[in-house]
């Protein structure tokens, strides 16, 4: 593979921390005060609520309205941790995995919000993209460490 300026091994590691960063930012954006006491989870639930598909109806009817506290602290966290272990490499293949799996539950709620269609099919697609070009073989830890068959770089 021919490239300018990086190898595409040292470009994949460049999308891999832009999608890091991507996560970080939105954590970091959330009124924590308001998200914790359930704000978001409200906000999500008027969405599900009106949901075409009643499977997503149902499935946050069950699963995230009966604990909107405990619900937005997994979302926060599991948003702060995604982009930690991207930016740093750490435990990489499993934070793609998840990443990707969050962005799809997001994808799936927010079927009708183009803007949100758009943010979670990228942060999808770069998901998709680092794990198939192994995108932690460089600038990480698991490089560093020798996991997943990573070359140190």
């Amino acid at each position: 593979m021919h490239t300018i300026w990086l190898t595409g091994a040292e470009w994949a590691a460049v999308l891999r921390i832009g999608l890091g960063l991507w996560w970080l930012e939105s954590w970091r954006h959330k009124d924590k005060k308001t998200w914790f006491a359930g704000g978001g989870i409200r906000w999500a639930a008027g969405i599900a609520a009106e949901h075409r598909w009643p499977v997503v109806r149902t499935g946050f009817d069950r699963i995230v309205r009966p604990r909107p506290r405990l619900m937005a602290h997994v979302v926060a966290h599991a948003e702060l941790a995604l982009g930690l272990g991207l930016v740093t490499g750490l435990l990489t293949p499993v934070a793609l995995a998840a990443g990707l799996v969050l962005n799809l539950i997001y994808l799936a709620l927010m079927i009708h919000d183009w803007a949100e269609q758009g943010q979670n099919l990228m942060m999808a697609l770069i998901s998709a993209v680092g794990f198939a070009t192994v995108s932690w073989q460089n600038w990480s830890l698991d490089a560093v460490l020798g996991v997943f068959g990573a070359a140190a770089g």
